[in-house]
């Protein structure tokens, strides 16, 4: 087992892998950027090293300042959490390189999956279902508009490289194609410095279900249970469960077989996940593998009771699952809201500032995953991600109940956030019926449907004035009458009010 290791992240992933050590017994260590030098994860970590200036092109994503830091401090090993380098095929190749053991897929997995079109070409010869589309990259919109007429619209035009939604556009006829694959490559070009772009068939009211898998070294590999990922935004995931209310045990078994095979094709090793498609028939279709620990990694904690981060760190000091599949059993329900400083009703513009008040929910079934604390400052330079909001419960009901309560519980001063958007989708009927589509915000979230927290407190606050001053007046009419002392009665008054409140007789 290795002594030390870095974690080559920031906020609340570099928190979850520091504790996840701690647990092993292993010293941490963290990198920094400038703004981050009074961050959660610096205070938690055994040691710290500065990496650079805010801009992540400056720190977090120099490969060659993680290594250095990695030598300076005598790291063994470089978990990279999630985003930044975390899919970066060079950076797990630089730290092979260096003599460090990366906490993670081997480079070749990384390099064949992070290229969507070799990953569908992969895919198809294991046998596992794809979307129709294209397996070369389109050129130009001419060759677009014969694909799509040999597919059917609507189409989607998607980055070869790409991930969180860029380089994506969806394309309802033929009059759209040309500014949609022009759009395409310039985003995808801007975002990845690959220009490739490729065609799926557009399936309508999909539903996003994914699937984790865990292999190690020595030929074992398992799936851990899928979680349902369709409330999302701007294909951006927000809210996030396991099991999927629409997956059976039949349905599960045939996604987790298929998800072993994509993994075994790519020579997977380590923690990832491989996402699918599915429709309500049950019928489902390879999206894509993230080589990586997920953002939503803690709901399949929390039905499996496995610690994932543990998990991969043994994995990477070379010792064998620990676990076989007939070992697995989904237990209860878990959610998972993600709470950033954004505003819904601006469009979900991110907002920055000092957390002047900050006070997570507690009690049965609730765990937050954080990088923040009271006082720290939410900054225009990362992602605006505050937490991880999770709730377990012996079944759905149970868990939304549990999410509604920690909602209400979670005070956050400072910035806005996204707690009220969270109440309202939780609350919806459509919700509530597990009757869930990718498209479910544009369709059904209005930022007119919510009541914002500081609405309110406001209201309370009024009602509870306008209280007071109902019985400030009925207190000085009563004086005027009898001719007592109007501070001798608002001395009577309070001592009954404080009497009532006690229950003293």
């Amino acid at each position: 087992m290795f002594t030390k290791i870095l974690i080559a992240n920031r906020g609340e992933i570099a928190v979850r892998i520091i504790r996840a050590c701690r647990d092993l017994g292993i010293r941490s260590v963290a990198v920094f950027s400038e703004p981050d030098r009074g961050a959660l994860h610096v205070r938690l970590a055994d040691e710290a090293y500065p990496i650079g200036p805010a801009a992540s092109s400056e720190s977090y994503l120099v490969i060659e300042k993680i290594i250095e830091a990695a030598r300076k401090s005598g790291a063994e090993a470089i978990h990279p959490g999630y985003g930044f380098l975390a899919e970066n095929a060079a950076f797990a190749q630089a730290c092979v390189d260096s003599g460090i053991v990366f906490i993670g897929p081997p480079p070749s997995a990384i390099r064949m999956m992070g290229d969507k079109m070799a990953a569908r070409t992969v895919m198809k010869a294991a046998g596992v279902p794809i979307v129709p589309g294209t397996e070369n990259p389109i050129d130009d919109d001419i060759g677009a508009i014969k694909i799509a007429a040999w597919i059917g619209y609507p189409i989607l035009i998607k980055a070869a490289a790409g991930g969180g939604g860029k380089g994506m556009r969806i394309v309802h006829d033929q009059s759209e194609i040309k500014s949609a694959v022009r759009g395409a490559k310039s985003e995808a070009k801007s975002a990845f410095g690959d220009d490739r772009i490729y065609i799926e068939k557009y399936l309508a009211k999909p539903r996003h279900i994914e699937i984790q898998v865990i292999a190690d070294s020595h030929g074992n590999c398992v799936y851990l249970g899928e979680r349902e990922c369709s409330i999302q935004r701007r294909h951006q995931k927000v809210i996030e469960e396991a099991p999927s209310p629409l997956v059976n045990p039949s349905m599960r078994k045939k996604m987790g077989q298929a998800a072993v095979a994509a993994a075994r094709a790519a020579g997977y090793v380590n923690a990832g996940t491989v996402e699918f498609l599915a429709d309500d028939h049950r019928n489902f279709y390879f999206l894509e593998v993230n080589t990586r620990l997920q953002v939503e990694h803690p709901v399949t904690e929390l039905v499996t009771g496995i610690d994932l981060a543990i998990e991969q760190i043994k994995i990477a000091a070379g010792e064998k699952l620990s676990f076989s599949q007939g070992d697995i059993k989904i237990t209860g329900h878990a959610i998972e809201c993600r709470i950033y400083a954004e505003d819904p009703s601006s469009g979900f513009l991110p907002s920055t500032g000092i957390l002047s008040v900050y006070h997570e929910p507690a009690g049965p079934g609730i765990r937050v995953d954080s990088g923040v604390y009271e006082g720290a400052e939410i900054s225009v330079y990362y992602d605006p991600m505050i937490s991880k909001l999770l709730t377990f419960g012996k079944d759905r009901l149970q868990a939304t109940a549990r999410m509604l309560r920690a909602l209400e519980e979670y005070r956050i001063s400072g910035v806005t956030t996204n707690i009220d958007f969270h109440k309202t989708i939780l609350r919806h009927p459509e919700f509530i019926a597990g009757r869930l589509s990718t498209h479910f915000i544009d369709m059904y979230y209005k930022p007119s449907d919510e009541f914002p927290e500081n609405l309110a407190e406001a209201a309370a606050i009024a009602g509870a004035l306008m209280e007071h001053q109902a019985q400030n007046k009925l207190s000085l009419s009563a004086a005027k009458r009898s001719r007592v002392s109007q501070w001798k009665t608002a001395g009577r008054n309070l001592i009954q009010n404080r009497t009532a409140e006690k229950g003293w007789r």
